[in-house]
């Protein structure tokens, strides 16, 4: 795998958040975590693309009726029929999807907020005048969803910092990115937001979240609307599809009866493997259950506590060396943890930094 595969993969960090992605579970921290949507110094890293696929040797006749008949109905698809995740990836799925169901939801009382705090670590690639490497970087954000979502959502930005380098020239084009983003004053510790709704960046009320209620919550047909409305991204859609679930995971409010839905869903997934029962993420142990992506040489995979149903996180794993990261290398991966807590932070801009309607007040 060349170095542009590669940085297609682990997608633009460097863009403007887009509407779609900020839409969409949780955007707020999603847009620091899962897709790259902040906006820090530029740098020349290709921006991801989405894949189109074939399905499984299917014509492009008979692939396009399969499509249409995954948008006509959630019943009939692509979940089931192709096999699942082996025995061991499955039985490690089934406990935590028994050990989820049985969870009860955090309750929030008035005044109430949910802490979420996200931690993540992105490969980018940058340069220093001919240099050209590769180098990770951190971050760290935490959202507060108050007991009545109508009320404003605090979101806390943590400062990028770099994490690891990989030789010389790492060295040069990260520490080159740091005193960019340094002078910029881009993401400071304490970078409050604050948004009505959760409306950060103009996006919809409530962030994202409201669509959880109606995903299905039958891991059949929870997989089938999974595989229709990611067709045509991804690698492959049976990667794309565990992407999807992780991302979902990562949000950090999945109520417990879809969370076991999802994790029964990815149980179907083919390609699926048992991974590690004791990675740890983080300082987290658990369990990794994760996919190889033969086209892109790395391995995504989610770790979950079986024993509560509990999501640690996700991590992309290199399969073999590649712009100069060795193989083994957790080059890109994310973390939640949840509290009740009974106050969020005071102060902070308004709208994620979005002008408020002068009439209404609202973003």
């Amino acid at each position: 795998m060349d170095e542009l595969t590669l940085l297609r993969h682990t997608r633009d960090d460097n863009i403007e958040p887009p509407q779609d992605a900020l839409n969409r579970g949780r955007a707020a921290l999603l847009e620091r975590t899962g897709e790259s949507t902040r906006p820090p110094v530029r740098t020349n890293a290709s921006p991801r693309r989405g894949r189109k696929f074939a399905i499984g040797g299917l014509s492009t006749l008979g692939a396009a009726a399969l499509a249409t008949g995954l948008v006509l109905t959630n019943v009939v698809g692509l979940a089931g029929w192709r096999g699942g995740a082996d025995p061991a990836a499955a039985a490690v799925l089934d406990d935590a999807a028994a050990s989820a169901i049985v969870t009860v939801d955090p309750v929030l009382n008035p005044g109430q907020y949910l802490e979420m705090r996200t931690r993540s670590v992105r490969l980018t690639n940058s340069q220093s005048g001919d240099i050209t490497a590769s180098f990770q970087y951190g971050s760290e954000d935490t959202l507060y969803l108050p007991a009545d979502t109508e009320e404003d959502w605090v979101w806390v930005r943590g400062p990028q910092k770099v994490v690891n380098t990989f030789g010389k020239d790492s060295e040069t084009v990260a520490e080159e990115w740091w005193r960019d983003v340094s002078s910029s004053g881009s993401f400071e510790t304490g970078d409050i937001l604050r948004a009505p709704g959760g409306a950060f960046y103009g996006g919809n009320p409530a962030a994202g979240l409201g669509d959880l209620d109606a995903l299905p919550r039958d891991p059949y047909r929870l997989l089938n609307y999974i595989y229709r409305v990611t067709l045509g991204t991804g690698p492959s859609p049976d990667t794309q599809a565990l992407v999807y679930i992780a991302d979902h995971l990562r949000i950090g409010a999945v109520p417990a009866n879809l969370r076991a839905a999802m994790y029964q869903a990815a149980a179907m997934i083919p390609g699926v493997t048992f991974v590690d029962d004791q990675a740890t993420l983080d300082g987290t142990t658990g369990v990794a259950i994760g996919r190889v992506e033969n086209a892109w040489g790395t391995r995504f995979e989610i770790i979950i506590d079986p024993d509560t149903g509990a999501f640690i996180g996700n991590r992309e794993v290199l399969l073999s060396d590649a712009a100069g990261v060795p193989a083994g290398t957790a080059f890109a991966w994310s973390t939640v943890t949840t509290n009740i807590v009974d106050h969020a932070p005071v102060g902070g801009t308004v709208c994620g930094k979005m002008s408020t309607d002068r009439d209404t007040g609202k973003c």
